[in-house]
């Protein structure tokens, strides 16, 4: 019985993964044709560029403050 449980537990997940992919796969310029492990090193790169977008914005914004 407690493999049946286990079984179900693991189909349950796999679906909750495949759903949070295709989200990722939304939010991600271009990731609606990547596959899962393109998908994470995409996200990866897409984190980065946000990070530097924003280190360069803040420093943009003390040189302009009165």
């Amino acid at each position: 019985m407690r493999a049946k449980t286990v079984t179900k537990r693991r189909a349950a997940g796999g679906g909750l993964v495949r759903v949070k992919v295709k989200k990722l796969q939304k939010l991600i310029p271009g990731g609606r044709r990547l596959k899962a492990d393109r998908l994470l090193l995409k996200t990866a790169d897409y984190i980065l560029n946000l990070r530097l977008q924003v280190n360069l914005l803040q420093a943009l914004s003390k040189t302009y403050q009165p």
